[in-house]
């Protein structure tokens, strides 16, 4: 039988892993034979030495194993998920599940909640009075086979994955988050294990993502296609720029309001682009060809599954969103052009303001986040507001201000235009 202290050796030392270790240490370790500090030990062994492709695949398939697997065959659906690594103002799930099911197809989305600068879509709907993210498996397929909603995002079961629950948890306390075999190890199990038809990738990179470079962005996206075609999930990938934020907001009710605003045919043109872009490769990953979902954002459709979806999870979509209690301005500090305004530092004010989390667990601030005025490449003068910050605890400017402005150069002339999505990865 393996035992835990030889495998850990191992790995340390750079070797391979066999098939037979794999799968009994993610057993042993969902079910506390292995535990935390030794599986602690081995994660970091694996930042540092990492995975051969091999590695990668049989990890991935133990912690799918793990579980149970949802399966929505039976359905009668053409159903298609998404997935995005995580960035700043990243509200793209918000209009694009009920875009996509305004076209025809079934989005069956499993989301999750943020922690540190990147937001979570789970906070961000639970901004709105009534809305749950905890739904049975029969709820999940009422929705989805509701010819009036089709699209549900909801959080994941405990007996999804739960080997990549517990080993999440560990990853993001001891520094072993920005490891490409566990970081795609982590997103493939669960989306085999949720048991859509097809799932499209969207792979950030830049400051205000776990990926800052392109290589490694592109490693990334390459390794979760192939998990993805090995494990019969069809699976594209995107990827897409993430130096400063998506559209004007990082915060919760702050995106809800800009996601309702793409909805009704307006919206920031990059939250726009995305969206489409994404929606595209989603209908074409299920089989629809025939439907501009351009179209459907015009003629109201999209707004109509949008309110079908937030009312069928207990959601009140008329409401009043949160707003925080208090704002306070940045202001350009010269004449010029808005030159760079850093994701990273926008994630990290809006975290400080209230909007994200230290620690698994620790309730977030509705109302709190970011609202900014300006974008790069916009002429600026002294003293014009940049952003507006906003939380219900004014303690927190301070530091919040600070973060901001790091992140905020203003020169002379605006930087070349580069384009959103940089790169489309097949199998």
């Amino acid at each position: 039988m393996p035992d835990i202290i030889g495998i850990i050796h191992r790995k340390r030392d750079g070797h391979e892993l066999s098939g037979a270790e794999i799968d009994w240490v993610i057993e042993a370790f969902t079910h506390g034979v292995v535990d935390d500090a030794q599986m602690s030990a081995l994660a970091m062994a694996i930042w540092f030495r990492g995975m051969s492709r091999a590695e990668i695949a049989r990890w991935t398939t133990a912690m799918t194993d793990s579980g149970r697997r949802l399966d929505f065959t039976g359905l009668g659906l053409r159903t298609v998920d998404k997935h995005s690594t995580g960035g700043v103002g990243d509200k793209i799930t918000l209009p694009l599940a009920p875009l996509v099911a305004a076209c025809g197809a079934a989005v069956p989305q499993l989301s999750g909640r943020g922690l540190g600068h990147t937001g979570g879509t789970l906070d961000k709907l639970e901004s709105i009075p009534g809305w749950r993210a905890d739904l049975t498996t029969t709820e999940m397929a009422e929705i989805l086979t509701d010819p009036d909603v089709g699209a549900v995002v909801c959080a994941a079961g405990a007996d999804l994955a739960p080997a990549d629950r517990k080993l999440y948890a560990l990853r993001d306390v001891t520094g072993t988050v920005e490891s490409i075999p566990l970081i795609a190890s982590s997103i493939m199990s669960k989306k085999i294990a949720e048991g859509a038809g097809a799932l499209v990738l969207d792979v950030k990179v830049g400051t205000g993502a776990f990926m800052t470079e392109l290589g490694e962005a592109r490693e990334l996206a390459r390794i979760m296609v192939e998990l993805g075609t090995d494990a019969d999930l069809p699976t594209t990938a995107l990827i897409t720029r993430m130096d400063t934020p998506l559209g004007r907001t990082a915060g919760n009710a702050l995106e809800v309001r800009e996601a309702v605003e793409v909805l009704a045919g307006g919206g920031p043109a990059d939250v726009v682009e995305l969206t489409l872009a994404l929606a595209r490769e989603m209908l074409a990953a299920a089989g629809i060809d025939d439907v501009d979902p351009a179209e459907r954002l015009r003629d109201g459709s999209a707004m109509d599954r949008w309110r079908s979806m937030i009312a069928a999870q207990g959601g009140d979509p008329d409401a009043v969103l949160p707003v925080a209690s208090h704002t306070e301005t940045v202001c350009a500090d010269a004449d010029g052009v808005l030159a760079e305004l850093d994701a990273l530092a926008v994630g990290k004010a809006a975290w400080r303001l209230g909007a994200g989390r230290e620690h698994q667990g620790q309730v977030v601030q509705p109302g709190a986040g970011v609202e900014l005025h300006a974008v790069v490449g916009d002429t600026v003068r002294q003293g014009q507001p940049v952003a507006t910050l906003h939380t219900d605890t004014p303690g927190r400017f301070h530091a919040a201000a600070a973060a901001l402005r790091g992140g905020i150069r203003i020169a002379d002339t605006a930087p070349a235009p580069r384009p959103l999505i940089v790169e489309r990865i097949t199998p």
